[in-house]
């Protein structure tokens, strides 16, 4: 692992490094990124960049310097042997005083490489109580304000799942805590729109542009009695969900399509 902030590269990766009255510490006023490595390089790298800046712009962070980001992230690959891992970008709102409102300190950034272990073939979910509300300040942006998701993805991992699944206000199907769902009705590939509330996800973007698939929202009951799950993001890529609460699904013709569709397009945008 290596860690860069502010353009210090860090001796000691796991040290300490940013204030106590940081803002994205005290109050969670962050935005971030995960990108995979593949054999050293960033996957779709300059997607995640432009989200990053929208994830600030959304929560008033201000322009993000992204030569600034790509000097750490490749200060921190620089002498790593990486044939799969992760870059973890972060933006805070910079030191500031205790409360919610920031103070007048430049955003702090930081950047972290590390090695990464291969996602489970297959994976099991749950459908969580806690609903996303898809009218909210922060509904589309990849903030750091993540507890919501920790109590979720607890639960899930309590009920022997790896996923939290949430439905939206509407009662519509939404995310996973760190996932988009895609499921199968009579032979169709299906997603939630982005006014759905949920994550506008690289992956996500790359699979319906590579494979297709319709965007719609409807009730989360619909996609549980899907014919086919999958899950898809930054670190799991396509991956088949075989259970979804007490439900047993099979991976079937459509799953295995898009996921034979990802691993034929992703070398495209390795790199990039």
């Amino acid at each position: 692992m290596r860690a860069w902030i502010d353009g210090a590269l860090l001796d000691d990766a796991t040290g300490p490094a940013v204030s106590v009255v940081d803002h994205g510490f005290t109050v969670g006023d962050g935005v971030f990124e995960a990108v995979k490595v593949v054999d050293g390089r960033p996957f779709a790298l300059g997607l995640h960049l432009a989200r990053l800046a929208r994830s600030a712009a959304g929560l008033g962070l201000g322009e993000v310097d992204v030569d600034h980001v790509r000097a750490g992230i490749e200060a921190t690959l620089a002498g790593q042997d990486l044939p799969l891992g992760r870059i973890r970008i972060t933006l805070t709102g910079g030191p500031a005083p205790l409360g919610s409102g920031r103070g007048d300190h430049p955003m702090t950034v930081v950047v972290v490489t590390a090695p990464m272990d291969p996602t489970a073939a297959t994976t099991s979910i749950v459908t969580v109580p806690w609903p996303r509300n898809e009218r909210g300040a922060l509904a589309g942006l990849k903030t750091t304000s993540y507890a919501e998701n920790v109590v979720a993805l607890a639960e899930a991992q309590r009920l022997g799942a790896s996923e939290a699944v949430f439905a939206n206000l509407a009662g519509h199907l939404c995310e996973g805590t760190g996932t988009n769902v895609f499921y199968v009705v009579d032979g169709e590939l299906r997603t939630p729109t982005l006014a759905s509330g949920c994550l506008a996800g690289v992956t996500r973007a790359l699979l319906l542009e590579w494979h297709g698939g319709r965007e719609v929202d409807e009730p989360i009951a619909v996609a549980e009695a899907a014919d086919e799950v999958l899950l898809v993001s930054t670190t799991r890529d396509v991956q088949p969900v075989v259970r979804w609460g007490e439900r047993t699904l099979e991976v079937g013709p459509v799953t295995q399509a898009a996921a034979a569709t990802w691993r034929a397009r992703e070398p495209e945008l390795l790199g990039q």
